[in-house]
């Protein structure tokens, strides 16, 4: 058979697709706005023909209907990463978290946790068969070459990345053609204090640099105060919008860059329609997979790379919580260990914990004596290196608990300082 004839073998509609899917069957779904939305509200719609399907993804984008109570016989989530859809699932006990560095989830396909089926978005097939992932190569490669079956739901809509994000129609068992919307991230918006962050955060980047930023506020906010850099690289597990802008001024050229000189190399990302139709078939974009993207070795090939990520709460020994709130369960890990790890690899590396001093409209501060109870370090007190608030920049590494106290202290709210002080005294034995 030729390609077209292979093609269209494979066509099932979304009723048919997803009656492949058995009782007890471990699922995972694509990434982020790499989900094929049509194909496991499909999957949802049949749910009294399954029992016990595990469901296993990272940051959900689409409606995550399979995580409502109503749903709790037929599927069971086993989440990486958290989001506002599936929290009460884990909250509730229809659900668990699987704590894994970002980087290393791939391994756990191929190991511990072998899939059944892998439900993925792929754009058209080209001339030689082959579909790009799109937006979400991530986890979602490695997971569709893991599945002992691959549905993928060719979507039009979904811009063709270029990179390592491909997948053959060989390697797929059932395609769904349905085209809709992917789904999209509105331009935050970035208060005063985050902007304040923004330029604190920018006074630690310089010429030459290339950074990994998240996503949201602050990492937009850092992007603002950038615009008078030179020669800026990308080596990130995600993009949006203010990465390309700062692209298409010239900012971003990635020209210092070690490795993959010229290019961004990128694992997922998501933004506007405007983003999208940036990465489409754009040489300057190469996507990869998080096991390339995220090993803590490969990032630390690049000289000067600075990640930027965020936290929940840093207590005054710098341990960090940047993904539960005590024993809930938040978000994830995420990939903020793997660059933190990254950065220090490299040589003049460094890597940024940026948040707000405070939380609930400044009634908690985020700057605490302890964690609160049950919440988990993320991110060690031996790996921290520079910690980010609206009231300045405390560098950690290398400094005694006692010193890591003050300059904490020092950039936590004024309202919170005086019983932060409390414990200084109380724990060092001398006043502040």
């Amino acid at each position: 058979m030729d390609l077209k004839q292979i093609y269209n073998s494979k066509i099932k509609s979304g009723d048919e697709a997803v009656k492949f899917i058995k009782s007890g069957n471990r699922v995972v779904i694509a990434h982020a706005v790499g989900e094929p939305v049509y194909v496991v509200d499909k999957m949802v719609e049949h749910h009294k023909d399954y029992k016990d399907v595990e469901i296993v993804q990272l940051v959900p984008m689409g409606h995550s209907l399979y995580a409502k109570e109503e749903m709790k016989e037929h599927f069971r989530l086993n989440a990486f990463f958290l989001g506002g859809n599936t929290r009460n699932a884990v909250y509730e006990g229809r659900g668990d978290f699987t704590p894994c560095f970002f980087y290393q989830i791939p391994q756990l396909f191929r190991t511990s946790l072998p899939i059944d089926v892998a439900l993925v978005t792929v754009s058209p097939p080209d001339e030689n068969g082959f579909c790009s992932f799109g937006t979400s190569c991530d986890y979602t490669k490695p997971a569709a070459e893991a599945a002992k079956l691959v549905i993928a739901q060719v979507n039009k809509k979904m811009p063709r990345t270029l990179g390592d994000g491909f997948i053959h129609i060989n390697d797929i068992d059932v395609i769904v053609e349905h085209d809709e919307q992917v789904p999209e991230l509105p331009n935050p918006k970035i208060t005063d204090v985050e902007m304040k962050i923004g330029e604190n955060c920018a006074k630690l980047i310089n010429d030459g640099d290339t950074l990994q930023l998240g996503i949201g506020a602050i990492p937009d906010a850092v992007l603002k105060f950038l615009t008078h850099k030179k020669d800026l690289g990308i080596h990130s597990e995600m993009i949006s919008d203010g990465v390309m802008e700062l692209y298409e001024m010239g900012v971003i050229n990635c020209k210092k860059k070690n490795l993959h000189k010229g290019k961004m190399v990128v694992a997922f990302l998501m933004g506007t329609q405007k983003l999208y139709e940036f990465v489409h078939d754009n040489p300057a974009i190469s996507m990869m997979d998080i096991e390339y993207v995220n090993n803590p070795i490969v990032i630390g090939q690049n000289d000067n790379m600075v990640s930027v990520n965020s936290a929940l709460q840093v207590d005054l020994m710098g341990q960090v919580c940047a993904e539960a709130m005590g024993l809930k369960q938040f978000s994830g890990i995420g990939g903020q260990v793997d660059f933190i790890r990254g950065a220090a690899f490299s040589k003049g590396g460094k890597s940024i914990l940026a948040f707000p001093s405070t939380a609930k409209k400044g009634t908690i501060s985020k700057i605490v004596p302890f964690l609160t109870e049950g919440s988990a370090v993320t991110t060690s007190r031996t790996d921290v290196d520079y910690i980010v608030t609206e009231h300045g920049i405390a560098h950690l590494k290398g400094q005694t608990l006692k010193e890591r106290a003050r300059r904490l202290i020092n950039i936590a709210d004024p309202n919170f300082r005086d019983e932060l002080i409390i414990e200084f005294a109380k724990r060092f034995k001398e006043n502040f």
